[in-house]
């Protein structure tokens, strides 16, 4: 991968996560002013279960945040675009789908094909 690529994956990764900040403000925003409190049973049922659902997807953001930050990371160390796996060359096709991918196609489908033979059903 050259300087121009890692520069285009670096930007990208930032405005993503950028995007991902600016919509927790406003989910936080949003969970402040919403203090009703509901007098039938059913409406405070039906916002106290789309609070739990917002706060739930947050929780993934988050999550993808860090993943970002790691994928920042070896941008900078010149990782990036690395197979963690097996050291090859992560596709461009596929890091323009998965920014934050550390494996390649080849070693995400093993990885996901061993995990489907030994999770418990």
């Amino acid at each position: 991968m050259n300087e121009r690529q890692r520069e285009y994956f670096r930007r990208k990764l930032i405005r993503w996560k950028g995007d991902i900040l600016k919509e927790a403000q406003e989910t936080l925003a949003t969970l402040q002013s919403e203090n009703e409190n509901h007098p039938d049973l059913a409406d405070r049922a039906s916002s106290e279960t789309d609070r739990a659902i917002e706060l739930r997807a947050r929780d993934r953001q988050r999550k993808l945040i860090a993943k970002i930050d790691a994928a920042l990371s070896r941008i900078d160390d010149g990782s990036y675009g690395y197979c963690e796996e097996t050291g090859d060359p992560i596709s461009l096709k596929r890091l323009e789908a998965r920014p934050i991918a550390t494996l390649s196609l080849e070693a995400q489908e093993r990885h996901e094909r061993n995990e489907r033979v030994y999770r418990d059903d």
